[in-house]
């Protein structure tokens, strides 16, 4: 008995509400086989074809007018390999269930971003990372992954098989093939001990890079309109587990960085001119901490308000000061800026199209509350990013297009001329795709 689910036209929005898709058929395949044959019937329906995750890309990456292959029913692990050190599992797996699953075991995977609420291949195909001296995003954390191509063929890639694939779908941007599974390296389970600490911004910027020296996992939030910043630091720790009190972890977590902020970011949208005085509440609420508990519960974080988010990957040694520009700019402009900028880094990655492809990063990302006009900020902020060589996160609002993209990436004719021999119809194209790679 099959239990694949075929839906009429129906509407899908992304998390953020700034993406709206109108599918003339939504499938969701139970097995790599069901999967084929939707991929097979569109191509001859002359239908494109987009897989979606959670939603949690802000940009038009999987919207399609086509089939919307939803992975609901691809998920779980298929194996462990504790002697390789790896796990493979579904991609329609939500990154918090693999978490979960691989704690169970024994198991962690070294370095994650700050939510867990995307798909596997959805965080894996858009570059989603965290911060690290040393690791890097969850894609270079995979030692394997399967895909079906544009002729309906199931592809396994690795650096021994397909390697000239597997230097590219691990960041695919879904414009190569849909992928089924993904195998990803793990180990055995370690403790973290987080220590987050307020900083004034000219502290933290001027010792930044001594505190990516000294730490695995560094990273600050700058606070527009103050000088002030939050710091967090993550390092492995020989110790016993000491997670925050149940009071005070949800004093911090959820009243603080949920429930006022999330009125405060209510205020600020229906009375801009309040921004200012209530980031200066907003950034002393937070007091310093140190806990230590497994990767997952350290590197993630609960995030309720719903926002926007741009975010750019620029060359280490110019992170800082074009952080300085950005404040700058925010000073001497009319906006009013309720969220706070983040800043992590990355080291250089071999990956064809990821945003620390060949070069030590750092990220630089600007949210603000949904709802909130971000137009004007978010081109004032990409046109200083830009000027610094910036390459934009492929699932975070952004303008460029494949003309300045192509400059940046070393590596794009590389991918692009792979995607001409996998989808030479442009079965997996949409209009994000073609803006970003060209046609």
């Amino acid at each position: 008995m099959t239990r694949n689910r075929t839906t009429a036209t129906r509407v899908w929005r992304n998390w953020a509400g700034t993406v709206t898709a109108r599918p003339a058929r939504v499938v969701s395949p139970a097995s790599v086989e069901e999967l084929t044959a939707a991929v097979r019937r569109a191509a001859a329906e002359g239908l494109r074809v987009k897989a979606v995750g959670t939603g949690h890309s802000f940009t038009a990456a999987a919207a399609t007018d086509g089939v919307l292959i939803r992975p609901d029913l691809l998920t779980g692990i298929r194996e462990i390999d504790r002697t390789a050190g790896t796990v493979t599992v579904a991609a329609g797996t939500p990154l918090k269930r693999l978490n979960t699953a691989l704690a169970r075991e024994g198991l962690s995977l070294t370095n994650m971003g700050d939510i867990m609420e995307q798909t596997v291949a959805g965080a894996t195909s858009t570059g989603t990372h965290g911060t690290g001296r040393d690791s890097a995003s969850i894609a270079t954390q995979i030692r394997a992954l399967e895909l079906v191509t544009a002729d309906g063929s199931p592809l396994r890639c690795s650096a021994d098989e397909n390697p000239e694939v597997f230097a590219a779908a691990r960041i695919g941007l879904g414009a190569l093939g849909v992928v089924t599974a993904v195998t990803l390296a793990v180990e055995p389970v370690f403790l973290l001990t987080a220590r987050e600490e307020p900083m004034a911004f000219d502290r933290v910027t001027a010792e930044f890079d001594q505190h990516v020296a000294e730490n695995e996992h560094f990273e600050f939030y700058w606070f527009p309109h103050t000088g002030n910043c939050n710091t967090k630091r993550n390092n492995r720790s020989a110790g016993h587990a000491a997670p925050p009190g149940r009071l005070g972890g949800w004093i911090d977590d959820e009243l603080l960085s949920n429930g006022a902020f999330q009125v405060a970011c209510s205020l600020g949208r229906a009375v801009p001119a309040s921004i200012p005085a209530l980031a200066k509440i907003s950034s002393r609420a937070l007091s310093a901490r140190t806990y230590t508990d497994i990767p997952y519960k350290v590197f993630t974080s609960p995030r309720r308000v719903r926002f926007v988010e741009m975010e750019y990957a620029l060359p280490r040694e110019a992170a800082i000061g074009a952080l300085r520009e950005v404040k700058a700019m925010i000073e001497r402009s009319p906006l009013r800026v309720s969220f706070p900028v983040e800043i992590r880094t990355a080291p250089a990655d071999d990956i064809t199209l990821s945003t620390a492809s060949g070069r030590e990063s750092a990220y630089i990302a600007v949210h603000l509350y949904r709802g909130t006009p971000y137009r004007s900020y978010f081109t004032a902020v990409e046109r200083i990013m830009t000027a610094h060589g910036g390459r934009p996160h492929w699932g975070k609002i952004h303008t460029r297009d494949a003309a300045y993209l192509s400059g940046v990436y070393p590596r794009f004719d590389e991918f692009t001329a792979l995607r001409d021999r996998l989808d030479p119809d442009r079965l997996f194209g949409n209009d994000y795709l073609r803006r970003v790679l060209g046609d």
